[in-house]
């Protein structure tokens, strides 16, 4: 039996991915989490699935599970996240420098195979050009998540190199699915419509971002454990189709048939980037069929999230 240690499994992803990870009767895998974001119920509730509360950022609690279970693979995804979050809370950011470094030393130390480790699109800042491409596009990052983010691929590659660990960056862009924290835009758009509460937009809308649906996300990351695929390399995980935040408003007001208007506040003073598209050829390949459309995953997240809201 595979056993596998995901950080942040009552997260948004890391919950999902532990879901796909069960339906392998052969995995065995541990979920920890110190509940900053995460919750309870996100977690599977599995006989193949063991929830510990942990904070990866204190190396007696996070060393106390590696070296009972000896992991197979990692999935090193617990962060503090959320722009707003991030924003009021940089020195809580700084401290995931600790866990990242954990959870490494702890990898080399009790024979890991493979290291997963969740980056952000962040790592790019204001981007220089478009598709932001993983080798070629300038990592112009500059807020504490960012830096922290880009500081933790750093120490993959360094492991790497002295220690001989194996990983694989995943730099994730926007990715949604009813599962997803209410402070996020797409989750927070789309429970406002349907409570046909006003939408609340930072600045005019016109900033573009991409959008990409859980399934997708999860799908590409088994790929790339199954078949060995991204060894010691890093991939974008996102869709490479531009939305502005206005059209999405517009997008699920409509679909949702919701009587709430979009109302314009001040813009972020900092953390709210003009612009986001991933290079995602690399995606492409390894998924070998075509991306979820937003209408689709939109629709899929409403139907999902009417019926929490009825729960």
């Amino acid at each position: 039996m595979r056993k596998f240690l995901i950080t942040g499994g009552a997260g948004f992803v890391p919950s999902s991915l532990a879901d796909k990870l069960l339906e392998n009767p052969d995995n065995f895998v541990v979920c920890v989490d110190n509940f900053l974001t995460g919750e309870a119920w996100k977690v599977p509730k599995h006989p193949n699935c063991k929830f510990i509360k942990c904070d990866v950022n204190r190396y007696e609690e996070i060393a106390a599970i590696m070296t009972s279970y000896k992991f197979d693979y990692v999935f090193h995804y617990a962060a503090v996240v959320g722009v707003k979050r991030t924003l009021e809370n940089p020195v809580l950011v700084l401290e995931d420098i600790q866990g990242i470094e954990n959870v490494l030393r702890l990898c080399k130390n009790t024979g890991v195979k493979r290291v997963f480790y969740s980056s952000s699109s962040e790592v790019y800042g204001e981007p220089v050009h478009l598709p932001q491409h993983e080798h070629t596009t300038p990592l112009n990052s500059r807020l504490p998540y960012a830096i922290v983010k880009n500081l933790g691929e750093a120490y993959c590659r360094s492991f790497k190199q002295e220690f001989d660990l194996d990983y694989t960056i995943l730099r994730f862009f926007n990715t949604y699915g009813p599962k997803q924290s209410t402070d996020f835009v797409m989750s927070k758009f789309i429970d406002a419509a349907l409570k046909n509460e006003p939408i609340t937009i930072y600045g005019d809308g016109s900033q573009t971002r991409t959008f990409c649906f859980i399934e997708d996300n999860i799908e590409v990351t088994i790929q790339l454990l199954e078949n060995d695929m991204c060894v010691n390399d890093v991939m974008n995980v996102g869709n490479d189709r531009i939305t502005t935040i206005k059209e999405l408003a517009e997008k699920i007001i409509q679909t949702t048939g919701s009587a709430s208007e979009i109302v314009y506040l001040d813009p972020l003073k900092e953390g709210d980037m003009s612009r986001r598209q991933p290079d995602i050829e690399k995606m492409k390949e390894v998924l070998q069929r075509p991306l979820t459309l937003l209408e689709d995953g939109l629709e899929k997240v409403i139907e999902a999230r009417t019926e929490m809201s009825k729960a």
